[in-house]
């Protein structure tokens, strides 16, 4: 997973930590059910940017659960898994994707 990442523009992620979502925006509900749909479960997030749309690092976000709503409305149960950067920003139908590659911490003695 690293060639046309969905990628939700809002908030700081970080790995193990988890990250509950309120999806009402067209899109992102798109993205979600996309998401669910292919198996993958994961999608990128990252915070805005005035310039480029979204920053140039970001966190995989794993969806443990989602629970969808009669108006289309979603509450999503995720948890940060891996760091990336984004190497190419591009869109598909109304939110944000991008090509990325992971970074690799290094273990501390």
């Amino acid at each position: 997973l690293n060639k046309n990442v969905p990628i939700f523009v809002c908030t700081m992620a970080y790995p193990t930590v988890p990250c509950p979502l309120h999806i009402f925006e067209p899109c992102y509900r798109l993205m979600i059910r996309r998401c669910m749909e292919t198996g993958t479960k994961q999608f990128g997030m990252c915070i805005s940017d005035p310039l480029k749309g979204f920053a140039d690092y970001g966190c995989i976000l794993e969806i443990r659960n989602v629970e969808f709503f009669a108006d289309g409305r979603s509450v999503v149960d995720s948890i940060g898994k891996r760091r990336f950067k984004v190497i190419q920003h591009s869109q598909r139908d109304g939110y944000n994707t991008a090509d990325i590659e992971y970074i690799e911490d290094q273990k501390v003695n």
